[in-house]
């Protein structure tokens, strides 16, 4: 009887232990609000019994979800705002670093959503806003636009957590994308190959090899003829990237014909439907400029000492007090010698100098 209640205790021992964990660590829970988002910013509250959070990027995007692990996904929060009345959805996601939200932000970004200033940056289409912050990528959808709606959105980005040091870097390799011709919310910044094959870029994954630290920006222009694509990819080093462009000439690349460039570490590639003048000028506007930081580690200002400049004012001072005085005794002595050892020359005088005296009396 007593062996039946044990068992009988281990066994629910066993379901509490493993239904408390499932509950708290399930994915799309429900929950206090505890995450990165705010519980309230400019008025909105946010709504408890709605938050859900997860770290599983399949529960947050289950389509693209390879590709938000490529960028560095770490933590989604999903919650509702009320305020007057009035429904805001929010999904955010937090990745490890804001080149990750950088480049999750240009992978979702539409070419029909025009520019918002809210966050680092901003797009929109009707209802639906997408920005981000630091290393937090949100998606607001509201049921209306109002002229107040990208001012509560700024106070929302400003109440984010905000990464420090490096976390905050932003990638440069952007930054080399010539923005003459560009078309709008084209430019991609690429750092796998789930991403490369779901945006269509014509350079294949296996060519780009991204096993050697490589990273793509890949952007769409308006030509004479049409669109052509831009296809830059930066490398660790020059002999890399000349290696790797090598093959890449060699290979049979659908989209062609292709026009091909190397700038230090940068493979430059264009294709589409551009004339071969244009192709070579839009290749000959990337360029690499090699950024010189000076690391030698410096020697830390001292102090200010005033004591220690008294004392050594004071010893200057001795210093020179006895230098005088051991010349004066030198300068004398010398003299004193010469004239006894040569008589009567220059250093003595024969007779005393006479005085010259004028005798002028008072005349009555």
């Amino acid at each position: 009887m007593i062996c039946a209640r044990f068992n009988s205790i281990k066994v629910w021992a066993v379901l509490v232990l493993f239904a408390v964990p499932a509950a708290g660590l399930g994915q799309g829970r429900v929950k206090e609000p505890a995450g990165f988002l705010p519980r309230v910013f400019s008025g909105w509250q946010i709504d408890g019994k709605t938050v859900k959070s997860s770290s599983d990027p399949a529960a947050s995007d289950p389509a693209d979800f390879a590709v938000l692990k490529e960028y560095g996904f770490g933590q989604a929060e999903a919650a509702t705002y009320r305020r007057s009345g009035r429904e805001m959805q929010i999904k955010a996601a937090r990745f490890n670093d804001a080149t990750g939200a950088y480049g999750a932000f240009t992978y979702y970004v539409q070419p029909q959503m025009r520019s918002e200033t809210i966050g680092d940056k901003a797009v929109s289409n009707n209802t639906r806003i997408l920005f981000y912050k630091g290393n937090i990528l949100v998606d607001v959808s509201l049921e209306h636009m109002s002229a107040m709606s990208a001012a509560d959105l700024r106070a929302l980005a400003d109440a984010l957590p905000h990464p420090q040091g490096n976390l905050a870097a932003l990638p440069t390799l952007p930054g080399n994308v010539p923005a003459q011709s560009l078309l709008p919310n084209t430019s991609r910044y690429i750092v796998g190959p789930e991403a490369m094959a779901r945006l269509g870029v014509p350079i294949p994954a296996q060519l780009v090899d991204f096993s050697k630290s490589a990273e793509v920006e890949y952007a769409r222009y308006r030509t004479s003829q049409g669109e052509a694509a831009l296809t830059l990819i930066g490398y660790p080093t020059p002999q890399l990237a000349r290696e790797k462009m090598t093959a890449m000439q060699a290979a049979s690349l659908p989209g062609g014909p292709f026009y091909f460039r190397r700038s230090g570490p940068f493979v430059v590639a264009v294709n589409g439907s551009i004339p071969p003048d244009e192709a070579q000028s839009l290749l000959a506007s990337v360029n690499y400029d090699a950024d010189v930081t000076w690391n030698q580690a410096t020697k830390n200002k001292p102090p200010e000492n005033r004591a220690g400049f008294i004392v050594a004012l004071i010893l200057l001072c001795i210093l020179v007090i006895l230098a005088a005085l051991i010349f004066g005794f030198a300068f004398g002595g010398l003299r004193i010698l010469l004239s006894r050892l040569f008589p009567n020359t220059i250093f003595t005088r024969a007779k005393m100098a006479e005085i010259i005296r004028l005798d002028l009396k008072e005349r009555s």
